[in-house]
């Protein structure tokens, strides 16, 4: 493939990236926006396979073979409980990528490179290689705290950001060296093998509350170390996607960051949830009274009664695959005349967006579901709001307590409704590891067990009410 249409390929490809992601932005045009991204790796890849730079053929299928085979498997048979944990080993992947191909470059034969343009491609294999480290290791405690391999609690080890500028000096200082050095491979080992350190130990430092902005932020590093390794390689489109990446990852991160009422900069260092089980002056956990527990026949009951209703999904709905229920349940009720919404709370799930892919995936209207903004000055003329596996998102403490963890963070407002139905395993904390005051409201019911179950029999007892209505009609 001439240069000329290698570059109206990667032109192409980057017209599609971009459209991708102004589709993703909505979800009535997220399927097509997705088809916009598939599309333009498709030509960005074979376009680089047949451009005139690449040459062993050879190798470049026996790693693809394996690699389409493996990522095909794997893609589909992920739940979509575990697609953050996906999301997470993938942007691992990325970031070993960065720091492979930043080693290669560097031990590659001569480049004919020299003055000023040696210099910056060595600021650029440097740069490229720290922060392909810190998103490699960083993603890897990432997908073991969401996988629940590794604990959710912060690890906040004595002096840590006295420990994180150390590593950022120690990596410059070696950086001077390497620009230095005749022969740099001993400082660029060093480096790396700092910022394999300094990734573990900023993530590992960030609680559970904080994980779908950590989701969100190695997209954007993941992004920026693509970025690296397209200045590397010399790669327009490997360039552009990654800045793509990056930018909308880091916008990303602050937008989340602001429905938590956290700096992002608070976030990367680490430290929420770090109070789970706040107690009191006495040394002893707060008391809230005694939670009133409900069961199914009350709460057809409630929804039977109801004008309107508001269903508040979060990971527990996720966790329980109930998603489908809960549709089938909306469509039952919407059928008699119900109005029936979801609230869902910007950070609900492990990642960005998780229960809204969730809802659309059991096909519920793009038009019921709502966002936090748009539904909180709702509830109080809302009759009864359904939480199916929320906890940390509709809990009080974060407005009323100002010694919570999670005080300030903007939560689902749902104990303004007339009636709260609390769909929940146990009175167990959440995966912030803050208490819910929420579950021992007057207005709150709970309904303990596991929620696809609950949602099954609430299904079942519609469905019989309703059958029973059309033999009566």
């Amino acid at each position: 493939m001439s240069n000329n249409l290698l570059t109206v390929a990667y032109i192409a490809a980057s017209a599609l990236f971009i459209l991708s992601l102004g589709g993703l932005s909505n979800q009535e045009t997220a399927r097509r926006g997705n088809m916009f991204g598939i599309a333009g790796m498709a030509i960005a890849f074979i376009a680089t396979a047949l451009s005139s730079q690449v040459t062993g053929y050879t190798t470049l299928v026996g790693a693809i073979i394996p690699g389409a085979i493996i990522g095909s498997v794997l893609a589909a048979r992920v739940a979509m409980t575990s697609m953050p944990e996906l999301v997470a080993i993938l942007h691992s992947f990325v970031g070993l990528a960065a720091v492979l191909v930043g080693f290669a470059n560097y031990l590659q034969p001569e480049s004919g490179l020299v003055g000023a343009e040696a210099t910056i491609h060595e600021i650029e294999i440097y740069i490229g290689i720290f922060i392909g480290a810190v998103t490699f290791t960083g993603s890897i405690i990432a997908f073991g705290k969401l996988s629940a391999m590794i604990g959710s609690k912060p690890l906040l080890l004595p002096a840590r950001h006295l420990l994180n500028i150390a590593m950022l000096v120690g990596t410059v200082i070696l950086g001077v060296e390497f620009m230095g050095a005749e022969n740099g491979l001993q400082p660029l080992l060093i480096m790396t093998a700092i910022a394999c350190v300094l990734g573990v130990h900023l993530v590992m430092a960030i609680g559970g509350a904080d994980m779908p902005v950590v989701i969100s932020m190695l997209n954007s590093y993941s992004g920026w170390a693509a970025a690296a390794a397209g200045f590397m390689l010399s790669n327009d489109v490997l360039i552009i996607t990654g800045a793509l990446v990056g930018s909308s990852g880091a916008i990303l991160s602050y937008i989340m960051c602001a429905a938590m009422n956290r700096s992002f900069i608070s976030v990367i260092l680490g430290g929420f949830g770090e109070g789970s089980n706040k107690s009191t002056g006495s040394g002893e956990k707060k008391s809230y009274g005694e939670a009133t527990i409900t069961n199914v026949e009350e709460t057809v009951e409630l929804l039977n009664d109801a004008k309107s209703v508001v269903i508040v999904p979060g990971y527990g709905m996720a966790v329980a695959q109930a998603q489908h229920m809960v549709s089938d349940v909306t469509k039952i009720l919407r059928k008699r005349g119900k109005e029936v919404r979801f609230g869902i709370h910007p950070v609900a799930g492990r990642m960005p967006g998780h229960m809204n892919v969730l809802l659309a995936e059991a096909n519920v209207p793009y038009d019921i579901v709502l966002e936090m903004e748009e539904i909180n000055e709702d509830f109080s003329d809302t009759d009864v709001v359904l939480v199916v596996g929320a906890n940390d998102t509709v809990n009080p403490s974060a407005l009323d307590d100002p010694d919570s963890p999670i005080a300030g963070m903007p939560v689902m407002e749902v104990w303004n409704a007339q009636n709260v139905v609390v769909m929940k395993r146990s009175l167990g904390i959440g995966y912030a590891g803050v208490d819910n005051p929420l579950f021992y409201n007057d207005n709150t019911l709970m309904l303990l067990g596991d929620a696809k179950t609950n949602v099954g029999a609430i299904l079942g007892e519609l469905s019989a009410s309703e059958k029973k209505e059309l033999v009566a009609a």
